[in-house]
């Protein structure tokens, strides 16, 4: 027999079929239920969209920090979700639920972003972002790689922003976010430029200044460039660039529209310099600009390497080519200036030439700037006397045009000096004067970076020149001295012979006297010249007593030839003194203290 089973009225109710759910309709769900949960945990009661959702406390402190990027990723899950449903069935009333849940988190987020930002303005200053990330470029993409972010409350607030842009720009709020973005970091940047001196003047202004002036604003201008270089913009790209990383085009505007003002007011600057009434006086100031920015100019085109930000690269290659040019027309300025420079007075004594330290202290100063004027430098159109067409031998075939340049720049200076040698009656001064300045030529090099610059072959070419001309000093200066004990004849006669030293005697003071007002101021060269023209005379001197036994002619003699040293010792100091000579019967220590003292 059959039974029948009826279902009682509560299992008949339980076994009604309920509606059909999709995966994503219950994913939607689920995203829902979580999400509702944390608003109501942090975010006010109201939950409507018109609601401020104002934070009971931020979800983004640093306590609070797993809640917070859990807020964020359930929040991304409900996206996902929504997405998911709008595929299967977009009538779905959970749809507005969910669409409303995602406004509230929004307004909350956006809310977050700006505190974040604006909260930690010290951890996320541009150059402390610079100095703490490493970041390697990669020019054939639009982005800069960030990595190695440290582990520390500066990395995790920056990961906290990339994680709310991202939900914000996948969310459909874009513009919201990137607004915030932009208006904070702009101020950083322009804040940044305003505390480091950086004053932006137009052209006229910068003509109307005091050299004075002028000067401190270019001091400004590089102490501030290499900061905002190096670290600001530097630290700027690299936050963009890690915050936007899921967005090329984002990161790519944001940076731009926070740099590319203030980028292209700093290098607009120098052209404005260049542009400045070019005068000898500004070369250096202007040199400090040049090579500033070609130092950093590999730095300028890897930081602005968008194409949006294309116009400071521009600028800064623009900036360079003006430097250039107006260093070129002081050079050329400065070149002239020698060959015009008309005193005629002579130097007292054949001392070094004002003109010559002017123009070596001016040079030694540019041989600092060697490399960046290797980029910069163009051949001198100034022309020289044809006796001077050589003298640019001893440089190799193979020389920089800097080198070439620097050795020009010299070579009119010695062909002003060797025009200046001229206004001395004294021949013999007149190489000493030469000697003189040529040595100081020398020394300049030997002792500063134009050594480096000119080489040593130049030195030791120059180096035989000041030899050449002191021989020639010595010749005309102590020849009569030397000639007048010369003996040709085998055996002289004792009245001859005391009248041949009597004339040396005359011809020794007179030499003396003459020459008693030269100066040599190199000490060493100085008493390099004293010792040879010292030995000369001993030398000739000698000879002469001890041929003719001269120790009885107590009425001629008067001095003892191994005393000359001390003789001369006042020599070459510009002092003025006469030679006063001793009687034989003292000793060549005494002689020589005596005559000293005397010529003083």
């Amino acid at each position: 027999m059959m039974l029948l089973f009826k279902p009682s009225s509560t299992l008949a109710k339980r076994s009604k079929p309920r509606p059909y759910q999709s995966f994503s309709e219950s994913l939607l769900i689920d995203s829902i239920e979580a999400t509702e949960n944390l608003t109501r945990k942090w975010i006010s009661p109201d939950l409507s969209p018109s609601s401020s959702s104002c934070s009971l406390s931020s979800i983004f402190s640093t306590d609070n920090r797993l809640e917070g990027r859990r807020f964020v990723e359930v929040i991304s899950s409900l996206q996902y979700a929504i997405q998911g449903v709008m595929l299967v069935n977009p009538e779905s009333h959970k749809l507005t639920r969910a669409h409303n849940l995602v406004t509230i988190a929004m307004k909350h987020l956006e809310k977050e972003f700006y505190r974040i930002l604006k909260s930690n303005r010290r951890n996320l200053d541009p150059e402390s972002v610079s100095v703490r990330s490493s970041r390697s470029f990669n020019p054939r993409q639009q982005v800069s790689i960030y990595s190695n972010v440290p582990k520390s409350e500066d990395a995790d607030v920056m990961t906290d922003l990339k994680m709310i842009a991202d939900c914000m720009i996948s969310s459909g709020y874009e513009n919201e976010c990137v607004k915030i973005y932009k208006k904070i970091r702009r101020s950083i940047i322009v804040e940044s430029l305003s505390k480091l001196g950086f004053e932006n003047l137009s052209f006229g202004k910068i003509q109307k200044l005091e050299w004075e002036s002028m000067e401190k604003n270019i001091k400004n201008w590089l102490e501030a460039t290499k900061i905002v270089i190096a670290n600001l913009f530097d630290g700027e790209r690299i936050l963009c660039d890690h915050v936007f990383s899921s967005y090329v085009s984002i990161a790519e505007s944001c940076f731009s529209d926070i740099t590319l003002d203030s980028a292209l007011t700093l290098f607009i600057f120098p052209v404005s310099v260049a542009r400045c009434r070019k005068t000898v006086e500004k070369i250096f100031s202007t040199l400090d600009v040049y090579q500033t920015i070609s130092k950093l100019l590999p730095q300028i085109e890897e930081i602005f390497s968008y194409d949006s930000t294309s116009a400071v690269r521009l600028q800064a290659a623009d900036s360079l080519n003006s430097l250039a040019g107006a260093i070129n027309s002081m050079v050329a300025e400065f070149e002239a200036s020698i060959t015009k420079e008309s005193s005629k007075s002579s130097i007292p004594g054949g001392g070094v030439h004002q003109l010559t330290r002017y123009v070596m202290n001016f040079v030694v100063f540019l041989a600092d700037y060697n490399e960046s004027l290797a980029g910069v430098l163009t051949e001198s159109t100034l022309p020289l006397p044809e006796d001077y067409a050589g003298e640019l031998g001893s440089l190799s075939s193979s020389s920089s045009p800097v080198t070439t340049r620097f050795a020009w720049l010299i070579l009119v200076l010695l062909c002003k000096i060797d025009t200046k040698s001229r206004v001395y009656n004294d021949v013999a001064l007149t190489y000493l004067f030469l000697a003189n300045n040529l040595h100081y030529v020398i020394s300049k090099v030997r002792t500063s970076n134009l050594r480096v610059v000119l080489g040593d072959e130049w030195v030791a070419s120059h180096e035989g020149r000041v030899s050449q001309y002191l021989d020639k000093y010595e010749r005309i200066a102590w020849g009569e001295v030397m000639t007048s004990l010369s003996d040709e004849e085998a055996v002289m006669e004792e009245n001859v012979a005391k009248e041949r030293l009597k004339r040396f005697n005359e011809a020794l003071e007179e030499a003396f006297r003459k020459q008693s007002d030269w100066v040599v101021p190199d000490s060493k060269m100085r008493e390099d010249l004293r010792d040879s023209v010292a030995k000369k005379l001993t030398c000739v001197a000698s000879s002469f007593y001890e041929k003719h036994h001269v120790e009885t002619w107590e009425d001629v003699v008067r001095f003892v030839p191994e005393g000359l040293g001390n003789y001369l010792s006042d020599l070459f100091l510009g002092t003025g003194g006469s030679c006063s000579i001793v009687p034989s019967s003292l000793k060549s220590s005494e002689s020589g203290r005596s005559l000293s003292e005397s010529g003083r």
